[in-house]
């Protein structure tokens, strides 16, 4: 199969087996391998959502928030960590969080995510990857978030062995717009750097 790069005049030839060649179709020189993936850094993106609901704890960050709502899941549902979970494995190809820790599982009913994030942590290191950084972001209306950010850290820094500058915590709100601003549930995302160990 030869599919044309119209910026570089470059044809893709994928015929040799499973690793992509380039060749310009001017050359006569033999044509070289595409860079490999898997290189030193690998980048991952995460996302999750949980609706806020009655009779429930608020874990976020691995602490337990004082609030009159809890979100709703499988799990304790800390919702930051999923999504910083969601990263780390993306960044790593290795499927996602519910893949690796399923809603259908009485194993991981009620479970700490913080178990789940120290176990996603071990399931990269078995690739040779290791962190970099977090960067990530709470959507919530209520409760404030800001003041809990540095116990958030050091907790999750404490789970993962790294420093917890290394783990960036942002907090908005939606403006009262949405799901979030009608208080109805609490988003996350996250994105995360991995370093070959």
């Amino acid at each position: 199969m030869k599919c044309q790069d119209e910026t570089a005049d470059a044809a893709m030839d994928t015929t040799a087996g499973t690793e992509a060649h380039v060749k310009d179709p001017k050359s006569s020189q033999a044509p070289q391998p595409c860079a490999r993936v898997g290189g030193g850094y690998r980048v991952g993106f995460g996302y999750d959502v949980h609706r806020l609901v009655p009779d429930r704890e608020l874990w976020i960050g691995g602490i337990k928030l004082e609030y009159s709502l809890g979100l709703l899941g499988h799990s304790d549902a800390d919702v930051l960590i999923h999504a910083i979970c969601d990263a780390l494995l993306g960044a790593a190809n290795m499927r996602d969080i519910g893949y690796h820790f399923p809603d259908t599982s009485a194993e991981t009913e009620g479970m700490d995510s913080k178990i789940i994030l120290k176990k996603t942590i071990e399931l990269i290191a078995t690739k040779g990857y290791q962190l970099g950084n977090i960067d990530a972001t709470i959507c919530a209306e209520r409760p404030k978030m800001n003041p809990h950010i540095p116990q958030m850290q050091q907790c999750m820094a404490q789970v993962i062995g790294c420093d917890p500058d290394q783990i960036s915590i942002k907090a908005t709100t939606t403006e009262k717009l949405g799901f979030t601003g009608r208080q109805e549930g609490i988003s996350a995302y996250a994105t995360v750097l991995l370093e070959r160990s």
